[in-house]
């Protein structure tokens, strides 16, 4: 899709992290999407641009309501992302939790515990789980890359 695009005159963004991945039973580091399944693209859309982009193979959606309206990511975080890649720091995926969000663990000692987010430090997070009956609750600490929402 981004070739396609870019062939088209779309100004196309898509930002790429490092993972390793092994392949005939040697470990490489490889680039994959930092967002997958998402493709930022910057252009005025009028109806005939919408089109052209709905045309592209391999599209599943445009986000948004319809071609007058569509999803729009604020320029100050397209920006982050861009300064990041330019430092050349370690990129790891992160799971989108916000507080008071219900989450499941999925790997660990806790795999399947459901809770709250209600922390996060840059690597873990606060999880607190709730004996309703009881009306007690006790906090964890846990991994954020174990956790998804519930």
């Amino acid at each position: 899709m981004y070739n396609q695009l870019a062939a088209k005159g779309f100004h196309v963004f898509l930002p790429k992290i490092e993972t390793w991945a092994r392949r005939r039973d040697q470990q490489r580091r490889v680039p994959v999407p930092m967002f997958p399944g998402y493709l930022f693209l910057r252009h005025a859309m009028d109806k005939l641009s919408y089109l052209e982009v709905r045309k592209v193979r391999g599209l599943v959606r445009i986000l948004g309501e319809r071609w007058d309206r569509l999803g729009v990511v604020a320029d100050a975080e397209i920006e982050a992302i861009q300064n990041v890649l330019r430092a050349r720091l370690p990129i790891l995926p992160h799971p989108y939790l916000h507080k008071g969000q219900r989450v499941r663990i999925t790997r660990g000692a806790l795999a399947g515990v459901e809770g709250i987010f209600v922390h996060s430090k840059p690597t873990k997070g606060i999880l607190v789980l709730s004996v309703e009956l009881l009306q007690r609750s006790i906090a964890v600490e846990v991994d954020c890359s174990l956790v998804v929402a519930a």
